[in-house]
């Protein structure tokens, strides 16, 4: 064979390859059959017999009005005394289990991502709390991050020390966090989130009085599992008044870790009402110069002074390092309050509504202004506030509930009436 003949039939063949991994996106053969893994199943059957993909949207917000309906339920059958101020250490299992990949790519991977997603949601709902990390491998358990009020720094820290060996320690976890949540105040809310990827347990002594230990501490231990369901991570919650949960699928665990992220109810013979000293520093100017106490490091123009020691803090909330006074800001007080008064959750359109919305006043979202008409002119998916009687879309309800914390509707009657609003 001539070298030009071999040349030209080598060109074919590049050019080939080059159309097949065009048509394939330009991914590898495991990454497509991850991305395409079980697609028929997000695939539903419409009135025309056609093949429609499946509305998530709705899924979502029918799950999420069940969490918020028996959040609710919960609130109205009883009174109930929110910890706003939480201490809360997060225990991730590392051992050989971790690795398994019945969770795509593998159980680590899931949890790393899912406890990124939390810890942004938990300082997004609880301002005033804390969090630490907590990692067990090789049989011990190591403080990964202190408790602090910073989400970069603790995911910035968990990336970094990804990797799965040896066995699991329930008591080693529990005998560190017990003696880092020991020394946390009375009015804190102790509380311990364990993730729990092993089918077993390897402690070096009985592990019923490290509960017992904890249940006396009132610290607060719930557990999340990857595997299966385990007599002793049922026992430490039921204990110590934790939850405990095993999740079935990605979706289901990042569902079960995010309803850790509200405060959950105090317990009542533990809440014992306290003041709490607090301190509002002031923003420190553009161009001042000092050293941070926090990371011991000269900053320009960027942190806090504390109103008793004038010493420099980087960022809000935290505690002072020199006189070890609580820093927060009004906002952060603000934001925790909704807590104490959540809105009630908004009832699904009627037929009879339904028909109305044909109605100009009513046809529209009262949030966005989007059409609430769906495909052929009907009336769509909608719900409607209990106290005003405007009508909201699904993504409205959802971000009213958990970003905004007021409904719009009440809002502008109550600014168009403030007398009748004052009476009332």
């Amino acid at each position: 064979m001539k070298n030009s003949e071999r040349s030209r039939l080598n060109g074919e063949a590049e050019e080939e390859d080059d159309e097949e991994e065009n048509l394939n996106g330009g991914l590898e053969a495991w990454e497509r059959s991850y991305a395409d893994d079980r697609s028929w199943e997000a695939l539903q059957e419409d009135e025309s017999g056609f093949l429609r993909p499946i509305d998530n949207s709705a899924i979502y917000h029918a799950q999420y009005r069940r969490r918020l309906r028996g959040r609710s339920l919960t609130v109205a059958t009883a009174r109930i005394q929110k910890g706003l101020i939480r201490y809360l250490y997060i225990v991730i299992d590392l051992s050989r289990a971790a690795a398994e990949m019945d969770f795509r790519p593998s159980r680590m991977v899931v949890v790393a991502k899912q406890v990124e997603a939390f810890v942004r949601e938990f300082f997004d709902q609880n301002p005033l709390s804390q969090i630490g990390l907590v990692t067990v491998k090789d049989g011990v358990a190591n403080c990964l991050t202190d408790l602090g009020g910073s989400p970069e720094s603790h995911i910035k820290a968990l990336m970094g020390k990804l990797g799965c060996s040896g066995d699991s320690s329930i008591q080693n976890a529990l005998d560190l966090v017990h003696g880092l949540l020991n020394q946390i105040p009375s009015y804190g809310h102790r509380e311990v989130l364990i993730l729990y990827s092993a089918l077993s347990t390897c402690d070096p002594g009985d592990i019923m009085e490290t509960i017992q230990k904890c249940k006396e501490s009132k610290i607060r231990c719930s557990v999340i599992g990857l595997s299966a369901e385990m007599f002793i991570c049922k026992h430490l919650c039921q204990e110590t008044g934790g939850t405990y949960s095993v999740a079935l699928d990605e979706s289901h665990f990042k569902e079960l870790i995010l309803e850790h992220a509200p405060p959950p109810p105090a317990i009542a013979e533990f809440a014992i009402a306290s003041l709490i000293k607090m301190g509002f520093p002031q923003r420190a100017g553009e161009g001042s110069i000092s050293i941070c106490s926090c990371h011991k490091e000269v900053k320009i123009g960027v942190g806090y002074t504390c109103p008793r020691c004038k010493a420099r803090v980087c960022e809000l909330p935290t505690e002072c390092c020199i006189c070890g006074l609580q820093l927060v800001s009004s906002p952060h007080l603000a934001r925790s309050y909704h807590h104490l008064f959540p809105i009630a959750p908004f009832d699904e359109a009627t037929p009879s509504r339904l028909n109305d919305l044909h109605n100009i006043s009513r046809s529209t979202c009262f949030g966005c202004q989007q059409s609430l008409l769906a495909s052929g002119n009907k009336a769509g998916l909608c719900v409607a506030c209990p106290k005003c009687k405007k009508h909201f879309c699904l993504e409205c309800d959802i971000y009213i509930h958990e970003s905004l914390h007021n409904c719009p509707g009440c809002e502008s009657l109550r600014q168009s009436n403030p007398v009748v609003a004052n009476e009332g």
